[in-house]
């Protein structure tokens, strides 16, 4: 008998040891808080960009797909004009691509690329998008070459400077700059990553893009 209670006590005292050691465990894993994206898409559709554009909105939508349901997404176009196309889940599929059917066809009556306006009404959108408790990151698909009126390229003396300021009001912002040949990216790096630093700034051309999706994940904090 004396011996039955022996095993039982070392077995309730074992029990509750381990117990004890689960709770302290479990206390100490820490749950990472999640946080919607908000993807502001950036899209050439200029006649000069025409060749790649099927490649380049392929990547778009690839980029979506390993987006969360939670996450949003907004798409501007890009030619002699800049305008927002969509809006919405990077979970509809359907809607995106009747809408990039659409708004990115050639027009004849067209020339030019304002990039410079794009990218700043891609500034407002995050600056808004940060309100409402997401995460901003801009994505700029496109051959970055500036034609047309001057007044609506981009700037790349000031555009620093004005990264320098959004960065004020959103720290966690990120930028990346896909399918431009390497000497325009040289020129982003050259003037964006004094500013955004190496994992804010992500840069790929048509050969390297591959492995940009998992460096924009990591900049939202995925």
């Amino acid at each position: 008998m004396n011996k039955r209670l022996v095993v039982t006590g070392i077995l309730i005292l074992a029990c509750s040891i381990i117990f004890k050691l689960l709770v302290i465990g479990i206390s100490n894993i820490k749950i990472d808080e999640f946080h919607p994206a908000a993807v502001i898409f950036v899209v050439d559709s200029s006649a000069s960009n025409q060749s790649k554009l099927s490649e380049e909105i392929a990547y778009l939508k690839s980029v979506c797909s390993v987006l969360d349901p939670e996450d949003s997404i907004k798409i501007l176009k890009v030619s002699q004009d800049s305008y927002l196309i969509y809006e919405g889940s990077p979970m509809n599929n359907s809607t995106i691509n009747k809408t990039l059917k659409e708004f990115t066809k050639p027009d004849s009556t067209e020339y030019g690329t304002a990039y410079g306006e794009a990218i700043k009404k891609a500034f407002e959108h995050a600056l808004n998008m940060k309100k409402e408790g997401y995460i901003p990151s801009i994505v700029v698909i496109g051959d970055l070459e500036n034609e047309g009126d001057a007044a609506k390229q981009i700037d790349w003396s000031t555009l620093p400077e004005n990264v320098k300021k959004i960065k004020k009001y959103i720290p966690e912002i990120s930028m990346m700059f896909v399918y431009a040949h390497p000497q325009k990216l040289d020129l982003v790096k050259t003037k964006l990553s004094p500013v955004l630093g190496e994992n804010k700034l992500i840069v790929a051309n048509e050969q390297t893009v591959s492995n940009s999706q998992r460096k924009l994940l990591d900049a939202i904090g995925r």
